[in-house]
């Protein structure tokens, strides 16, 4: 006789992959929630534009509350370093290190360094100072939009490179179906959209500039690692953000 086993609604398998995204990309004690089976990250790809809605959503709350200024935008930043646990940010550092490097292995063992070198601090300094300054001028649907726009980086970088480690979290992640790919870029293209011709021109920046780390990765070190999907998520992030204030600045002079 055989054993018949109910199928997992998809509306629960979804949720429970958006609760996997948002494990993964922040400290939010959100993984009690998941089931005792283990969820490959691969398939929780497509949520993590929607993790980073939440992400902004969040950090813009100063915005929301006090309005523009460097103030407000000091503490956006800050609380989304507080989310995050400043995951990105590490990555950042490590992967501009590895610029310092002569050799493919050279740079793999530059970008496992605990330590950070001088590139690191000032693309740390540089990224920081950016956004602070941009976020000052702008609303929350633009802390919301870069943020989604980041996180949909992520996925484009694992679309679009392999693992360079045979171990790791580039290797582990996995890489996205043409499904989960789709839905990420809509998911993270949407909140641009919203915000009307300067969000066009936003999302061509953070197109480049996740083209930009594409290119590095690949004639650095013939792929992608951690460090890299997590540098492509921030320069995405300051991409959007500054090309906001840009259009913002140019608009009120």
């Amino acid at each position: 006789m055989p054993i018949w086993r109910p199928l997992p609604r998809p509306g629960l398998a979804r949720l429970n992959q958006f609760l996997l995204a948002l494990v993964f990309l922040t400290r939010l004690p959100l993984g009690r929630l998941l089931p005792a089976t283990i969820l490959p990250l691969s398939q929780s790809l497509w949520a993590f534009p929607l993790a980073g809605m939440l992400i902004g959503a969040i950090a813009a709350l100063p915005l929301w509350m006090m309005g523009p200024g460097l103030f407000p935008a000091a503490l956006s930043v800050t609380l989304a370093v507080l989310l995050t646990g400043a995951l990105h940010e590490d990555a950042l550092a490590d992967f501009t290190d590895a610029a310092g490097g002569r050799t493919r292995e050279d740079r793999l063992r530059i970008m496992r360094d605990s330590a950070i070198g001088s590139y690191g601090v000032m693309a740390l300094i540089l990224s920081t100072a950016l956004r602070i300054t941009a976020i000052s001028q702008l609303t929350p649907m633009a802390v919301i939009a870069a943020a989604a726009a980041g996180r949909a980086a992520i996925v484009l970088v694992m679309a679009a490179l392999p693992a360079a480690r045979q171990e790791g979290l580039g290797k582990s992640a996995g890489r996205p179906d043409a499904g989960n790919l789709a839905l990420a870029l809509i998911f993270g293209a949407f909140p641009l959209m919203l915000l009307g011709f300067p969000g066009f021109l936003a999302l061509i920046a953070a197109l480049i500039g996740t083209g930009w780390v594409i290119w590095r990765a690949s004639s650095w070190i013939g792929g992608q690692t951690g460090d890299v999907l997590g540098s492509a998520s921030v320069i995405a992030e300051v991409a959007v953000l500054s090309v906001l204030a840009t259009v913002a600045q140019l608009a009120h002079s």
